[in-house]
């Protein structure tokens, strides 16, 4: 089983001045004890769900170019991108970016943008649900084409480019592995039958990841595409440190269910949440899977 951290928030500590070293020491503490993915928000304005939306946010793939710059080894990637933010072929160029100068570590983690209130007040036009996902089918189309040799032009209902040029090709090959994050049975899970090579699915419970896995191999079937292809990550609910053995018996229910991913978040100072998951989480996470 593989960790992930997924670094949430920039509030901790409190002043500005800190969040690029903290980010920075949290990265390279991830890295040097066996984390295997660093993952951001695309979030414009922190979500005001979970904490008030003036708190600090930074953008997500100027984020990662700096964490690349401070790591070696760890696979970058938001989680997740939202399609609504960059034009489809600008996106490509952004994720080809971050794997040429990661040297092919990037992961593109993409979804149906919904957060409107940032998105009303920055100026992204908001768009009905369903527009969203016919969106971001394109989109997949579209990165599917720019990682390619067809450098022709790309005709769908809402984007039209002249020509897919993208030089240089990520280092990644073939491309950057896509992951499509969210649960939706109709839709997004039949986006990751048809486009993906990774999901990834809220926590909630080992019972609910196996319901929408199972609507997923149901989906691969109809699509004919190799259910076992797809890598299955979850993104864990649970605090990892509040009750460890908790945490991982809840782990070890996902690997027997085939994720070979989790995600954690931090709930205190992000070095010191990492630092202690290096000592009391990862060396037990070897063991299971």
């Amino acid at each position: 089983m593989k960790l992930g951290l997924h670094y949430w928030t920039y509030s901790t500590p409190a002043d500005p001045a800190a969040i690029a070293p903290t980010l920075a020491e949290t990265a390279v503490t991830a890295e040097q004890a066996g984390v295997a993915s660093f993952t951001v928000m695309d979030h414009y304005f922190q979500m005001d769900a979970l904490a008030p939306a003036e708190e600090p946010m930074l953008e997500a793939y100027a984020t990662l170019g700096y964490v690349a710059a401070k790591t070696e080894r760890m696979t970058l990637g938001v989680l997740v991108t939202g399609v609504m933010y960059r034009h489809p072929g600008l996106l490509a160029k952004i994720v080809t970016t971050l794997d040429v100068l990661s040297g092919g570590r990037a992961r593109l983690g993409i979804g149906a943008s919904w957060y409107e209130r940032e998105q009303r007040g920055l100026g992204v036009p908001v768009v009905p649900m369903a527009e969203r996902f016919e969106r971001l089918e394109e989109t997949l189309r579209i990165f599917r084409q720019m990682w390619s040799d067809d450098d022709g032009p790309f005709d769908g209902r809402h984007y039209q480019l002249a020509e897919t040029l993208n030089s240089p090709q990520p280092l990644s090959r073939p491309h950057p592995p896509i992951m499509i994050g969210g649960g939706g049975e109709k839709k997004t899970l039949l986006l990751v039958a048809r486009y993906a090579d990774a999901c990834n699915l809220f926590g909630t419970s080992p019972a609910e990841v196996a319901h929408k896995l199972d609507v997923l191999r149901r989906h691969c079937t109809a699509e004919d595409r190799d259910y076992d292809s797809i890598e299955k990550t979850v993104i864990v609910s649970r605090p990892a440190l509040a009750d460890v053995d908790g945490f991982l018996a809840e782990v070890a229910e996902y690997a027997a269910l085939g994720v070979t991913e989790v995600q954690v978040t931090p709930d205190r100072h992000p070095v010191e949440f990492t630092r202690r998951i290096a000592d009391e989480v990862l060396p037990k996470l070897a063991t299971i899977g």
